[in-house]
């Protein structure tokens, strides 16, 4: 298994079940003895719902989206030879080809029970208009390994504007002539001021958006550290409680052993008193046992005694 297996692997996966098989991969790759390929699987990030959607679309519906690709080629290739004619048919299938796109990508996420909001239409459809005019989108979103939604800010191919024929001569434009010359010059001014000033505040939106993709992105990624964090928190809070419990029940268990123990040395020594009483006390009966078998002994020689002198 190499990165690219394991990207294939993961990235076709629902993200709910990501992170566990991303892990479940590095920790294989690392019990293998490779740290190198287990880091560097590590290091892929979950996708967002509307990236992971994309993914899916790119293996499941490769046809649909080869078209919207080839167009992007045939958009920029246009562009670049500045054929008026081969850009302006693109564009007009530029618009359409997208809408049907957005609707696969959201039907393929339903049919893997995980449907989109609304509002994923709009990073769906800012995905593939950057796969159209930018190659290195294209690439993305052709390997299906998104880990968010694409946006492109940069320059968008236009349809060629062809300059006007010069005009006729004419004569030398009267008073009022030239007042409406001049009141159509400011106009057109005027609008390509204000036109100026839409590119820039679109330019500022777009860089806005970037921005806060950018952050919610950021966000994601610490709130998933946040919750792994969390869990590793609680199962070691649960260890400790336990480890404590265990404690507790060997603690009460020594007390009852030290008990016993306490009353086993008592029994013990009740029972050596008892032996040094008993020991004493044989002696003295053995003492006592001698003495009188000798008063015995001696009572029967003089009884003996006495009966032979009677006869």
């Amino acid at each position: 298994m190499d990165v690219d297996e394991a990207a294939d692997r993961l990235y076709g996966m629902v993200p709910d079940e990501f992170t566990s098989a991303r892990d479940a991969l590095a920790k294989e790759a690392k019990a293998a003895g490779d740290a190198a390929l287990a880091k560097r699987i590590k290091a892929l990030r979950k996708p967002t719902v509307v990236a992971w959607a994309v993914n899916r679309t790119a293996r499941e519906r490769s046809e649909e989206l080869g078209r919207l690709l080839d167009l992007g080629r045939r958009l920029r290739d246009a562009w670049r030879a500045q054929d008026a004619d081969a850009l302006a048919e693109a564009g007009r299938e530029r618009t359409p080809l997208i809408a049907r796109l957005v609707r696969s990508v959201r039907e393929t996420a339903e049919e893997a029970g995980r449907p989109l909001a609304p509002a994923a239409d709009l990073e769906i459809e800012q995905t593939l208009d950057a796969a159209v005019v930018d190659e290195d989108a294209a690439e993305q979103v052709r390997l299906g390994r998104l880990t968010r939604p694409l946006g492109y800010s940069g320059f968008t191919p236009a349809p060629i504007v062809r300059p006007a024929p010069e005009p006729a001569a004419r004569k030398k434009p009267g008073r009022r002539e030239a007042e409406q010359e001049r009141h159509t010059a400011e106009r057109e001014q005027h609008s390509a001021e204000r036109e100026k000033r839409s590119a820039e505040r679109e330019k500022r939106s777009a860089e806005r958006e970037r921005r806060i993709k950018e952050l919610e992105g950021a966000l994601a990624e610490a709130e998933r550290a946040e919750l792994e964090a969390e869990r590793g928190r609680a199962d070691w809070e649960a260890e400790r409680a336990e480890a404590a419990r265990e404690r507790e029940r060997r603690t009460a268990r020594v007390e009852t052993l030290n008990a016993k123990l306490a009353k086993a040395k008592d029994k013990l020594n009740a029972a050596g008193h008892r032996l040094e009483v008993a020991r004493r006390e044989e002696t003295n009966a053995e003492r006592a046992a001698r003495s009188a078998r000798r008063r015995a002994d001696q009572a029967r020689a003089a009884l003996d005694e006495a009966r032979s002198d009677h006869e």
